[in-house]
């Protein structure tokens, strides 16, 4: 038996001290480090399945030139809205883990995709519930789920799926040989502990060995792994940040309780863009994929509103149209406030300072309220316009015509610059009935060669080029 020592992990970066420090010097936190007690290893085995010849092996360097390189294979899944998000499916041996607040859904998502495969093995080990609440759930979600399968497989729904109440690596490991399952679902890897390591389950020291163990199965086998994981107060995933460097991809599950509408967002992904996004809708049989958000995100009103304008956005590959809110009122206290929901705050002062200083709106005293409805977050500078023209109807308390919308991003100038994919942006617009769309006219063609830079004999759309914001003000309010 190695002798045992003590060291002091910290509990936001997972930074390993000799001793307790007050501060971390790596995440800069302060009151972070916990005592843990560690056992070194007697052999340098790995864990999963490996033999001291395997251990011994050496890889040698290789040519670039002489690499051969196969598309990877990917594994769809019935739901269309998580093949997207991860890139066009599950790409085999790859480690995903997934993140939220509790209770917003993160068991019901996995659950619900490991019923929907019945031609796949899935084996769904929970270390958070009894396989009575899991069966419990599994009843309730079949009637959503089955509606996502063929109706040649409807009466097939969950046979492929194994559950498994377990917390220990090791005995994990004997079900999954003795299984050989096509897909394994951790929920959750804080729950998980190896023999290996005496810290408590939960630990730094316990995740990060136990994610290792579940990343080298996940490698040799070729077979995917996801991994539910629990969040701090900040919104960050719990554990050593280590944990997001460790996996392939990094999933979000976001959204209000007490709104029906989920966001899975992806923030790290080495098969796939980072910046795709998928909808759903939370009922009381499970979680219903929204295939065209746009629909959601616009609300329906009876009668023009000042202060309220449509955006055209990208989110990924996806165009989407939402509803962009603005209040300005007198502001009743020295310092005005300025508030968004939604949309960054440094930002919005940027754009009220053009505001001012180029159009001659006087907004200094002003309170001013930014909502993007919905409950998304949306980063896309192609917003400004949108933004902009809802400030001034609010402050001039003129309603923007329904059937408009915006998609152009402004300078300190106030010239209104291109923005990219515009003929995504234009098509959405069409398909959902808008007769006009405001873009930047550096988005037109400038000569008869570059025609082909965006041609407009395809659309039935009004668009309208501009080139600065006094333009966009002037033909809304004349």
């Amino acid at each position: 038996m190695a002798k045992t020592k003590i060291a002091y992990f910290c509990q936001s970066c997972g930074f390993e001290s000799a001793k307790w420090l007050g501060k971390c010097p790596s995440c800069q936190q302060w009151n972070t480090f916990v005592e843990e007690i560690l056992e070194k290893p007697n052999t340098s085995i790995p864990n999963w399945k490996a033999s001291p010849a395997s251990s011994q092996r050496a890889n040698k360097p290789v040519q670039v030139t002489d690499i051969t390189f196969s598309e990877e294979h990917r594994l769809l899944t019935p739901d269309k809205e998580f093949n997207r998000v991860l890139g066009g499916g599950i790409v085999a041996g790859s480690l995903v883990l997934i993140g939220g607040e509790p209770g917003i859904g993160k068991s019901t998502l996995m659950l619900q995709l490991a019923l929907s495969m019945p031609n796949i093995k899935v084996l769904y080990v929970s270390g958070e519930e009894s396989d009575k609440q899991i069966k419990m759930r599994a009843e309730r979600l079949s009637a959503v789920s089955s509606e996502q399968l063929p109706v040649s497989s409807k009466n097939e729904f969950g046979k492929g799926c194994f559950i498994l109440t377990e917390t220990s690596t090791q005995n994990i490991f004997k079900q999954i040989e003795e299984l050989q399952p096509d897909l394994v679902v951790v929920d959750s890897i804080q729950t998980l502990y190896s023999a290996h390591i005496e810290s408590t389950p939960g630990s730094v020291s316990q995740v990060r060995e136990c994610t290792a163990e579940l990343l080298r199965f996940a490698k040799e086998s070729s077979t995917p792994v996801f991994l539910i994981g629990h969040i701090t107060k900040d919104g960050m995933i719990a554990g050593p940040k280590i944990l997001e460097h460790m996996v392939d991809t990094v999933l979000q599950f976001e959204g209000d309780r007490h709104h029906v509408y989920r966001i899975l967002r992806t923030i790290k992904n080495r098969f796939g863009s980072s910046s795709e996004l998928g909808i759903y809708e939370m009922l009381g049989e499970g979680l219903r994929e929204v295939s065209n958000p746009s629909e959601i995100l616009l609300s329906q009103r009876d009668e023009p509103l000042s202060g309220i304008t449509i955006s055209a956005t990208l989110e990924g590959m996806r165009p989407m149209l939402i509803e962009t809110q603005a209040l300005v009122s007198t502001s009743a206290y020295g310092t005005p406030q300025r508030t968004a929901t939604g949309f960054d705050t440094k930002r919005m002062s940027m754009l009220l300072a053009v505001l001012e200083k180029r159009c001659g709106f006087r907004l200094g005293a002003k309170d001013v309220f930014l909502n993007i409805t919905g409950g998304i977050r949306v980063e896309d500078p192609a917003i400004d316009l949108g933004l902009a023209a809802a400030i001034i109807s609010s402050h001039e308390d003129i309603p923007i015509p329904f059937k408009t919308c915006f998609a152009g991003e402004i300078g300190l100038s106030g010239e209104i610059r291109a923005v990219n994919r515009v003929e995504q942006r234009i098509a959405e617009a069409q398909k959902l009935g808008f007769e006009q769309i405001f873009i930047s006219k550096y988005n037109m063609p400038t000569a008869a060669k570059d025609k082909k830079r965006l041609d407009l004999s395809r659309y039935t759309i009004d668009v309208k080029p501009v080139g600065r914001i006094e333009e966009v003000f002037g033909l809304l309010f004349g």
